[in-house]
């Protein structure tokens, strides 16, 4: 009895899901262009729709173990569906919906920083990286940010800095300066004003021996006067010695010497037959010396 009960039930059960999906609606499928869409509520449906899938998707490639093949496939076609949300948030504006893409989340880093969507063709919201596909070989480096560089300081930059507590014009307004510098300053004023009285001390008894002095000076003087004396005639008579030796050993020459004029004669002589010795023939050298025997010239 129980089994024709559970056989019945079972057709019941059968029946109602056969009348439940003869109510049903046939599926329908989501356009292919957001263009052809003419009803506001129905893009609306459809970009929740495209939401539900990103998200399934989103939550699939957080998966690290999937490699990296799956990886890249799942990072594609959520893209792709990013790209047709938009089109669909731009028919729903169109319409005179909602602008969903004012709110749009933004792209983060592996450390949850917000970066800028690469981008390079300038059209669409560009291309996204989600879960462990940021970590993939050759995507990892797109989030690393370059090592900031150090600026070198400009001559400005460190002048700019540079105020009178710098140099020191404001190291006593606090008054530490003071209370530390006050000890040492009357330290040094006191062992100044010793030094000075021991100078002192020094120059007054050099002052009275000075004095005991002047009165033994007078007969020194005219001691010391009259040695000098003596030794400056001394030298004199050493120095007429000298020079009267000097002129007994000068040297007579018993030869008469030419004068300045003769050299010079004798040199411009010497010239002239070297030039013509060099420009003159023997045939002209000896026709000209008997012209001079002729003539009774000499040179």
């Amino acid at each position: 009895m129980a089994r024709n009960e559970e056989k019945a039930q079972s057709m019941l059960n059968r029946f109602i899901a056969l009348k439940a999906e003869e109510k049903k609606k046939p599926k329908e499928r989501r356009p292919f262009l957001a263009s052809e869409c003419r009803d506001l509520s129905e893009a609306d449906k459809w970009r929740q729709q495209i939401m539900r899938e990103i998200g399934r998707k989103v939550a699939e490639i957080q998966n690290e173990g999937l490699g990296e093949h799956r990886l890249r496939d799942l990072n594609d076609e959520i893209n792709k569906l990013i790209r047709e949300k938009s089109h669909w948030e731009r028919r729903i504006v169109e319409l005179g919906g909602s602008n969903y893409a004012k709110h749009a989340p933004k792209m983060t880093d592996l450390e949850g920083n917000i970066v800028d969507v690469p981008n390079p063709s300038g059209r669409g919201p560009g291309y996204r990286y989600f879960g462990a596909a940021k970590k993939l070989p050759g995507v990892r480096e797109l989030f690393e940010k370059p090592p900031e560089l150090r600026k070198r300081r400009t001559r400005y930059d460190i002048y700019k800095r540079i105020d009178a507590s710098y140099y020191g014009y404001r190291d006593e307004e606090d008054g530490v300066l003071a209370r530390v510098e006050g000890p040492a300053e009357t330290k040094m004023r006191a062992e100044a004003e010793e030094e000075w009285r021991r100078v002192e001390e020094i120059r007054r008894e050099a002052r009275r021996g000075a004095k005991e002095v002047v009165s033994v000076g007078a007969a020194a003087r005219e001691v010391l006067f009259e040695e000098e004396e003596d030794v400056v005639e001394e030298e004199r008579r050493e120095m007429e010695e000298k020079e009267r030796k000097d002129k007994e050993k000068e040297f007579v020459v018993h030869v008469p010497l030419p004068d300045e004029k003769e050299i010079e004669k004798m040199i411009v002589e010497r010239k002239k037959m070297e030039l013509l010795s060099k420009y003159a023939s023997e045939e002209l050298l000896e026709e000209q010396s008997e012209a001079k025997n002729l003539l009774n010239i000499q040179g």
